[in-house]
């Protein structure tokens, strides 16, 4: 499939809460993410759009003719200094995967974070999402030794950051 005016990338509204909860559910089974100390537990999966409607933080989604396939986020990484923000919930039904969607996803949520003060961002991820890794390291993400902040993500092992100066 190739990406064509169908293809839509854009803030999250409020009634996308629904289908993107089932989108990440559906993307951290798929990736045998554990379902403790990982986003699946995140209270705010079921309301994603309340979630990012604070100061400097903003999801957003990708659709195919108006069918949320996924997203990703950007907001301050909890409990660490107020130049560091965090990429969060990015994740995309197969559908979407190879078009060159999360580079694109990926450089919108940094210009925002960039627009919005913030000078390194950083993500966690799992060791088996090698394909996600890759992105990653392709966008400047370096792999660090411990991990940062507060994200109640015990579970995620694997730690990047990238500088946006």
């Amino acid at each position: 499939m190739k990406v064509s005016s169908d293809w839509k990338i854009r803030e999250i509204e409020p009634s996308d809460n629904s289908s993107l909860a089932t989108v990440l559910r559906t993307v951290l089974l798929e990736m045998g993410v554990p379902k403790v100390g990982t986003a699946y537990a995140d209270p705010e999966l079921d309301s994603m759009y309340h979630a990012y409607d604070v100061a400097r933080s903003a999801y957003f989604v990708v659709t195919y003719k108006n069918q949320v396939l996924g997203g990703a986020g950007i907001a301050p990484l909890a409990d660490e200094d107020a130049t560091v923000c965090e990429l969060q919930k990015m994740y995309f039904l197969p559908k979407s995967r190879g078009l060159g969607l999360g580079k694109k996803m990926i450089q919108i949520c940094l210009n925002y974070a960039k627009n919005n003060g913030f000078t390194q961002c950083y993500l966690e991820t799992m060791p088996n999402m090698k394909q996600a890794q890759g992105l990653y390291q392709h966008m400047g993400f370096q792999y660090i030794e411990t991990p940062m902040g507060d994200t109640g993500h015990f579970s995620c092992p694997v730690w990047m950051i990238k500088s946006l100066n």
